[in-house]
């Protein structure tokens, strides 16, 4: 017996152990250099305000420093103040885009599934989606007020755009062969829309929901700069009234952070909802 013979064989399953811990590893190290790619252009910019503010390349009235808007920052946070307007935005985007999203999900559902809902329907929401947010505010404060109504019909109407175009699209997209096998097990209304309809359209439909949250916040900061007495843009707004650009400036920065914070539990939701959407086929 030659001495290779009595060498023992690795076991499959801990070379399958060997396999999963270094895509994990590999995973991880892919993930951390996405994460310090991705940092290195705010960091960029911050570095450059910093110079800027510090060498006097542009007023400090006009510029302030980034050390002087993160101690802002932290005193409208200890106060209240920020986290009391922040939340009356974040309240007026919850009520529109949950309207955005009945309305929009009904007309994208309707227009997919049917060419004569589609032939009556889409001619008109196409011109109504193309007049911009500032255009419907002189409109609906002569018709609502300037109250929450005018505000959520904006943010609703700013969301519901691509979240029916993005319903109707799902629908429409679904192979033709995902259908026909349907038709062949005899499903039932409930299991062609979820064992089919929704699974194949999640994709779609996700990607609705997420360009319509992102216009949702963007036209309430708009709408909150024309014409609010409260939320984080009225904040904005009440800074630039009384030249404080700190103020202006850390409002800013809480808008961008809340905006990417939505945006990646959007994401998240996604990824899950995939996830099942694989199993589901």
């Amino acid at each position: 017996m030659s001495s290779t013979d009595t060498l023992p064989l690795p076991l499959p399953h801990s070379r399958n152990l060997a396999a999963r811990s270094l895509r994990w590893r590999q995973a991880v190290l892919a993930r951390l250099r996405d994460s310090a790619l991705a940092l290195l252009l705010p960091a960029a910019i911050v570095l450059l305000w910093h110079l800027a503010a510090r060498h006097g390349w542009v007023a400090a009235q006009i510029l302030p420093a980034p050390e002087q808007v993160a101690l802002t920052l932290f005193e409208l946070w200890d106060s209240g103040e920020l986290w009391a307007n922040l939340s009356i935005s974040l309240g007026r985007v919850a009520w529109g885009f949950s309207a955005a999203l009945l309305i929009g999900t009904a007309l994208g559902v309707a227009m997919g599934l049917s060419k004569t809902a589609e032939a009556y329907l889409y001619p008109s929401f196409k011109a109504l989606s193309e007049i911009p947010v500032l255009g419907w505010i002189p409109l609906l404060i002569m018709l609502v007020g300037i109250g929450e109504a005018m505000k959520i019909l904006i943010i609703a109407k700013a969301a519901a755009v691509p979240i029916t175009i993005n319903t109707q699209q799902g629908i429409r997209n679904i192979p033709a062969n995902f259908l026909e096998v349907a038709r062949v097990y005899r499903f039932t209304p409930r299991q062609l829309w979820l064992k089919v309809v929704f699974p194949a359209s999640l994709p779609s439909l996700f990607n609705g929901l997420r360009y319509g949250l992102t216009n949702a916040w963007l036209s309430l900061v708009t709408v909150e700069l024309l014409a609010s007495s409260e939320g984080i843009g009225y904040q904005m707004v009440w800074g630039r009234q009384l030249f404080q650009l700190d103020v202006v400036m850390a409002c800013m920065v809480v808008i961008g952070l809340v905006g990417l914070a939505i945006d990646r539990l959007l994401q998240l939701a996604e990824t899950f909802l995939l996830r099942w959407r694989r199993s589901a086929f």
